[in-house]
């Protein structure tokens, strides 16, 4: 039987045409730059260093593609049966060609590795420019975010200012946790017992958000995150009002039955408010909760109803966590969400 060349390249088409659509579709999503955990659209020099990297290795993909497609389609169709009964010319060996495949790839290797070696030494390398310090601390399973240059704690967001190179210092309170902000950068991990460090430069103001990339146990998912770059004289309002040696006194009646049941519940062995006697460490700094726009690391918006669904049962909204003592009652929560919510 002979397979006439027009009929192989209309069963490839047939063939290719489908699976090139499901494979552009799966692309559609990634390339949109409003998505909040894209990597294709960088944010962030470091993570413009990692997307021009990518872009190279696909480029050389794409060629090796074509070139090994090109070179089976060409076989097929010129060394094909021609007649029935008839066996191709057999062909044994061919030095030119065995040269030139072993050539030709160590030659894209070596293309492909200059730049990613020297990008792993520049993503590794602190710039001398850094003017941020910050402190990562993962923990199951919130994020602890530490200012010592500025005199701040918070958790679960973090705030930069634009066109400023910041340092993470990454560490971890119990297990294995992962670093990662997809607009910014790629991961890094935080190992207990260790510190890691990462660095980039957010290059546009905006929110973008970040999720623990490193399996941490039963609420790995829940662990998420929020960077908020700011314009410099916003970043510059912000530490001011979260450096504030105490926080304000609450205002009403209603708050201020609330700051006096916070501080004569257990919510002190475990939490810490500037000023009062609150100076647990185990759970989030709740020194200016009323200023974030989640709680929960990210699981529920900061609304005065979620804050109070959050303290009646923090475990029907994330399970295993370890805020487990029994809640106050109805008129309690309320005092203490009033209280809360003035924190800022």
């Amino acid at each position: 039987m002979t397979l006439r060349p027009a009929l192989l390249l209309r069963v490839l088409g047939f063939t290719a045409t489908p699976l090139a659509l499901v494979a552009l579709g799966g692309c559609q999503a990634m390339a949109d730059p409003t998505l909040p955990q894209t990597t294709v659209f960088p944010s962030s020099d470091l993570n413009g260093m990692i997307v021009q990297l990518y872009n190279l290795i696909f480029l050389m993909a794409a060629a090796v593609f074509i070139g090994v497609e090109g070179f089976l389609v060409y076989s097929i169709v010129k060394f094909r049966r021609r007649r029935e009964g008839e066996l191709p010319r057999q062909t044994h060996g061919n030095t030119r060609l065995e040269v030139a495949w072993t050539i030709i790839p160590a030659l894209i290797l070596l293309v492909i590795a200059v730049p990613t070696i020297s990008t792993i030494f520049a993503s590794d390398a602190i710039p001398p420019s850094a003017s941020q310090r910050i402190q990562v601390i993962g923990h199951q399973w919130w994020w602890e975010f530490r200012y010592p240059d500025l005199n701040i704690v918070t958790a679960n967001e973090l705030h930069l200012p634009v066109n400023q190179t910041a340092v993470f210092e990454l560490h971890s309170d119990d297990v294995i946790h992962s670093f990662w902000i997809p607009k910014m950068g790629g991961k890094m991990d935080i190992i207990p017992a260790r510190q890691n460090h990462m660095w980039f430069t957010p290059l546009e103001t905006g929110e973008f958000y970040g999720q623990c990339v490193e399996f941490c146990g039963f609420q790995h998912a829940n662990m998420k995150l929020r960077l908020f770059v700011d314009s410099t004289d916003d970043f510059n309002r912000w530490a001011r009002e979260q450096s504030a040696a105490t926080v304000a006194d609450p205002v009403g009646a209603t708050a201020q039955r609330g700051a006096q049941t916070f501080q004569s519940n257990a919510c002190v062995a475990c939490h810490t408010i500037k000023g009062t006697n609150a100076r647990g460490t185990i759970g989030p700094d709740l020194t200016h909760v009323g200023s974030r726009k989640t709680i929960a690391a990210g699981v529920l918006d900061n609304t005065a109803e979620n804050m109070a669904a959050w303290i009646k049962d923090t475990q029907k909204f994330k399970p295993g966590n370890k805020m487990v003592l029994a809640p106050p009652s109805d008129s309690d929560i309320a005092d203490i969400v009033a209280y809360l919510q003035t924190l800022r």
